[in-house]
């Protein structure tokens, strides 16, 4: 089992800029490829990005290639989602998530609990 929390969202304006944490805990964090995914009101879950495992590769959905950033510390047990540009269309909870690759949610084994980012005008 992998337990997963996310941290960092919050409120802020367009064209600016948050970091989202997710730590992990349970089984060892290194054996995962990490991924961020995100769900808007009334909208499917999307994928955001993903990064393999000793964080050397990484893939990112077209929407925010460019201004966001995933990254991951294996000695904190860590993955990261620098957001940089935000507008008002990034405004989701987000959701980090381990247990899979690609782009699919369902190829995901385990998430978290989401954390809210909102993009003002």
């Amino acid at each position: 089992q992998v337990q997963l929390v996310e941290s960092g969202g919050g409120l802020v304006q367009a064209g600016g800029s948050l970091r989202l944490s997710c730590a992990a805990s349970g089984r060892t964090f290194s054996v995962f490829p990490m991924a961020w995914f995100r769900q808007a009101p009334g909208k499917e879950r999307e994928f955001v990005a993903v990064i393999s495992r000793d964080g050397g590769s990484t893939y990112y959905a077209g929407s925010v290639k460019g201004r966001f950033t995933i990254s991951r510390d294996n000695a904190k047990n860590t993955v990261y989602l620098q957001m940089n540009s935000l507008n008002p269309e990034d405004t989701a909870v987000y959701y980090c998530a381990a247990g899979g690759y690609g782009s699919s949610s369902r190829l995901y084994d385990y998430w978290g609990q989401g954390t809210q980012v909102t993009v003002s005008s």
